[in-house]
């Protein structure tokens, strides 16, 4: 029915786009020529188009984090805040490199980032979409439409993935218009070469957090290794450093006000196409719901963890990813009440309808059939979100995890859910492993009990059916705690290749639970992939309507982000969060003096406090500020998941590496507002700057080819 829309999406962009706006895919940019030649980009686009040249070769995933080579040894550097984890694996109250940093001075000294820890090298992007969505009957159930997708989609993946050294993906573009096969290298040796004291690179902590000015060294640099053979290799120390095909040149040059940048990464999700309904749910629903969950929980981490140092430092990791989605989550929500973006959405979808009324090819239902499911998808979110509070236990996810896997390996490999495939059981044991880290059975026992309080006042009609009398009441867990030998990491991950029966038969508290809920939460998923299933039928023709609808009117088409390789783009930028007051786009090291208290989160090294009043700053003085540039604001398309992304300069060299927005901007995932949307970097030169007078990691500086200011 939307046949002549396809094309149109397959183009990809309209040469009109303007205001820095769009997460594009690499293959659109050369339909971008014009945009970037009007901010000053050299690069040719078809070269940046190009994920076999420099600079996208160089280009990496975390896994949730986006980061760069950096030498041709495998360096890569990436955000402090990304290596988080590594830093906390290796940390104790004796040898806290959370709050001393850490420097390996030689490889032999470098540590194991831990299983979590990959490098993705994107190898390959393409087309499949005909393979997904050919042939797919409009008389299908949601669900059986739904199965066969994921069917076909696994098929895709299994040709594709040759050895452990692949990974691939088949992501969705467009809402489900598209679909893309991502091939990536994954490199499952990493190790951590260098990480700023926290008071560096977290200065600034929560409180700091989306803020601007900023004065934060958020970046950590970590090591690629492989085989001797030079593939991908399990951890040993008969591994040699990846031979990274291309590595960005760093530029200690510097930028000014105006200049372009450029900005590649992974970013993570964004909601742009969504309409005002969805808005609406998010807003008044969802996103207090979120807000409220959390800081209940992470009220309970701090009260559970006081006094006891070694429980502090496992539950870091864990308490600051908690606040980093609080304080994104608050920011939506003041966004949305500063700026009525539902209402901005309003307008423009009774363009749209009024548009697709006379445009639509007779598809007269297309638009009702989308209201209905959605209103369906949001019900049952309600469902979930209950369900997510009645299993709020990291003891419970993990036994759940392996009843599940036991289930699914009763089943052909193909035939099993995402997620507990034989290419998945790596990853498996690797969250079951790293509970070790980041768990404590006490802490555990009182999230979840509060969990369990929270869920008691959630409206019963909001509740999954029969749930409530499976749960075990609050006064049951300790005892359930003391009889578990889950919190054990050789006991819990022996459960990795036991039948059902051996599950059912478990005398373990939690295992029995996990039995338990097991047929209630497949009755969630199962209507969750009913709905999904219509979704996917629906909102792709709805998707290539508004493509179609936004090219005629000259405006910018890309796909929202979902965690694959994109190409942002823009400027230096000052901008005026309210009316009368301009912040302006660098920050300096001054300005951690001004802030430094004594008193977390602005205590500041000696050593940084020495340099600073002594002015040692060197080369990397900037000529205007006369001082050393911290960070800096660019209009730059970004979100989460861009953490770590490299910043190029005009012709593709690194002079900063993207690691927040301002507080005014988090609504961006939703509606791009150029006047006020700005991505915070941490300039090169003050991360040079560091390691040069502060940190002493002169063997790194050696390391990368770097371009100092000609004298």
């Amino acid at each position: 029915m939307f046949k002549s829309f396809l094309p149109v999406a397959l183009m990809g962009v309209s040469a009109l786009a303007g205001a820095d706006e769009g997460q594009w895919q690499p293959h659109q940019l050369p339909q971008l020529k014009s945009e970037l030649k009007r901010i000053g980009i050299t690069i040719p686009a078809e070269k940046l188009a190009d994920l076999a040249k420099h600079p996208m070769s160089a280009i990496v995933s975390l896994g949730g984090c986006s980061a760069s080579f950096v030498s041709p040894d495998g360096l890569v550097v990436t955000n402090h805040h990304c290596a988080y984890g590594a830093i906390q694996r290796n940390s104790t109250p004796e040898k806290n490199y959370i709050v001393n940093g850490f420097l390996a001075k030689t490889r032999a000294e470098e540590l194991p980032g831990g299983p979590n820890t990959l490098v993705y090298v994107t190898e390959k992007v393409e087309n499949v979409t005909d393979r997904v969505l050919k042939g797919l009957s409009p008389s299908m159930s949601g669900r059986e439409r739904h199965e066969l997708v994921e069917s076909r989609i696994k098929s895709l993946i299994a040709e594709c993935e040759t050895d452990k050294s692949t990974r691939c993906s088949v992501p969705a573009f467009h809402r489900g218009l598209e679909y893309y096969r991502i091939k990536q290298l994954m490199i499952r040796d990493v190790r951590l070469v260098y990480a700023p004291s926290d008071r560096i690179g977290n200065f600034g902590g929560d409180i700091d957090n989306y803020e601007w000015p900023r004065q934060t060294g958020d970046y950590s640099f970590l090591r690629a290794y492989v085989g001797p053979d030079g593939r991908p290799a399990d951890p040993s120390p008969n591994n040699v450093p990846y031979k990274s095909k291309d590595f960005l040149v760093v530029s200690a040059e510097g930028l000014k006000n105006g200049d372009p940048i450029l900005l590649a990464g992974y970013p993570g999700r964004t909601s742009r196409y969504k309409l005002p309904t969805e808005i609406r749910f998010a807003r008044d629903v969802e996103l207090p719901g979120r807000a409220a969950s959390i800081t209940a929980d992470l009220s309970v981490i701090s009260a559970a963890t006081m006094g006891n140092a070694a429980w502090d430092v496992r539950y870091a990791s864990v308490a600051k990813s908690l606040n980093n989605v609080l304080k994104k989550t608050q920011g939506l929500i003041d966004g949305f009440a500063r700026k009525d973006i539902a209402a901005i959405k309003d307008v423009q979808d009774a363009g749209f309808r009024a548009w697709h009324k006379q445009k639509g090819n007779g598809a007269k239902n297309l638009l009702s059939e989308l209201d209905g499911v959605i209103a369906q998808d949001m019900a049952q979110s309600r469902q979930e979100g209950a369900w997510l509070e009645a299993t709020h236990s990291d003891l419970l996810r993990s036994a759940r995890t392996l009843y599940r896997l036991a289930l699914e390996r009763q089943k052909p490999d193909a035939q099993r859910e995402a997620g507990y495939q034989e290419r998945d059981l790596s990853f498996i044991k690797a969250r079951l492993t790293r509970l070790e880290q980041s768990f404590v059975p006490q802490v555990d026992e009182a999230r979840y009990g509060a969990a369990l309080a929270r869920y008691a006042r959630i409206d019963a009609k909001l509740r999954p059916q029969g749930l409530d009398a499976l749960l075990p009441a609050p006064t049951a867990l300790n005892a359930m705690y003391k009889a578990t030998d889950l919190d054990d990491t050789a006991k819990r991950l022996a459960w990795i290749g036991k039948d059902p029966e051996a599950f059912r038969k478990s005398s373990d508290p939690f295992i029995q639970l996990a039995v338990r809920l097991h047929d209630t939460g497949l009755g969630l998923e199962n209507r969750r992939n009913e709905i999904d299933g219509n979704l996917e039928r629906v909102i792709p023709q709805y998707m290539a309507a508004v493509i179609a609808w936004k090219k005629s009117q000259g405006k910018p088409v890309y796909p929202d982000a979902n965690s694959t390789l994109r190409v942002t783009y823009g400027t230096v930028s000052p901008y005026a969060p309210r009316d009368g007051l301009v912040k302006g786009p660098f920050t300096t090291v001054e300005g951690i003096v001004e802030k430094a208290t004594n008193k977390d989160p602005f205590i500041v090294p000696a050593a940084l406090l020495d340099a600073i009043k002594a002015k040692r700053y060197g080369v990397f003085k900037d000529p205007v500020l006369n001082t050393v540039p911290v960070n800096f604001l660019s209009s730059a398309d970004t979100t989460g998941g861009n953490s770590g992304s490299a910043v190029m300069n005009k012709r593709g060299e690194l002079v900063g590496l993207n690691f927040d927005s301002t507080y005014e901007s988090i609504t961006k995932d939703w509606y791009f507002d150029s006047e006020i949307t700005r991505a915070i970097h941490v300039d090169i030169r003050y991360m040079l700057w560091l390691m040069k007078e502060v940190d002493h990691a002169d063997n790194l500086l050696k390391e990368m080819t770097i371009k100092y200011p000609k004298k």
